[in-house]
């Protein structure tokens, strides 16, 4: 089976929504759109030293949405104004990485599957690192669950329970960064930002406890992978917008759905 393309464009798109469902769902909570945004830009630059110095590109993605991730949770705590920060940042990191990646030889062939994927060309290889990335995310969401939600829902609560919020920040901001390098290959960077809040925004509709939201996040993003992709080998368009197309799609019967 692992040798239909499709087979393993499938897999990786379920195993992304595996990592992106719950964690959308926190990213929702706490309104860190602008927080995805910013992480998930940084990964251009990333793979643009990734390609400078012939290394992993899921390393170099790593390593780069984590600095950023790391940088924007720094000046969260510092008083900054936020939205202006993370638009400086996000905007920023990726007109670098576009920069950065025309100065390197070969390297714009394939600048338009690192910005909105390439998940028909997914390998063995990268079907590995996805679900074993989508694995741990999974499992350090699942540890951390309660006292994520917790400081979530009330710092002052989270404190008094024993809970440092600034530590699940940070368990946030490193799962953020590891999704960011997984999905990269299956919906791009302009677009991972997507895959994590519009699955999570359209199962709010149906939920009613935070595990629900959860699991119907990672539902509706699994569905949304599927979908996308038949569109895409139905009316021959990109793979990773499309899948955004369906998850958006799934969107909008949820708003129906809330005003029932």
């Amino acid at each position: 089976m692992l040798d239909d393309f499709f087979a393993r464009a499938a897999l990786a798109g379920v195993g992304v929504a595996l990592a992106a469902g719950p964690l959308g769902s926190f990213v929702v909570w706490r309104r860190m759109a602008y927080f995805g945004d910013a992480t998930s830009h940084a990964a251009i630059l990333g793979v643009a030293l990734a390609l400078g110095f012939s290394s992993s590109v899921f390393l170099g993605t790593l390593v780069a949405a984590l600095g950023m991730a790391l940088l924007v949770n720094m000046l969260s705590h510092k008083g900054h104004s936020m939205d202006t920060a993370l638009g400086v940042l996000a905007h920023s990191a990726l007109a670098l990485g576009l920069v950065a990646i025309s100065f390197i030889q070969g390297a714009r062939v394939d600048l338009s599957a690192y910005l909105f994927g390439d998940i028909l060309a997914v390998s063995r290889l990268d079907l590995l690192v996805i679900w074993s990335g989508a694995l741990v995310v999974t499992g350090l969401l699942y540890w951390r669950w309660s006292a994520l939600l917790t400081a979530t829902l009330n710092r002052d609560l989270a404190q008094a329970s024993g809970i440092n919020p600034r530590r699940e920040e940070l368990v946030l901001t490193l799962a953020l960064a590891l999704v960011v390098a997984v999905a990269i290959k299956v919906v791009g960077a302009l677009l991972i930002a997507a895959l994590l809040i519009i699955p999570a925004a359209a199962a709010r509709g149906f939920a009613r406890t935070p595990e629900h939201m959860a699991i119907g996040a990672i539902i509706f993003g699994a569905a949304s992978a599927l979908a996308g992709l038949g569109m895409s080998l139905w009316l021959d368009t990109p793979a990773g917008p499309s899948i955004v197309a369906a998850a958006a799609a799934f969107f909008a019967t949820s708003l129906g759905r809330r005003k029932a």
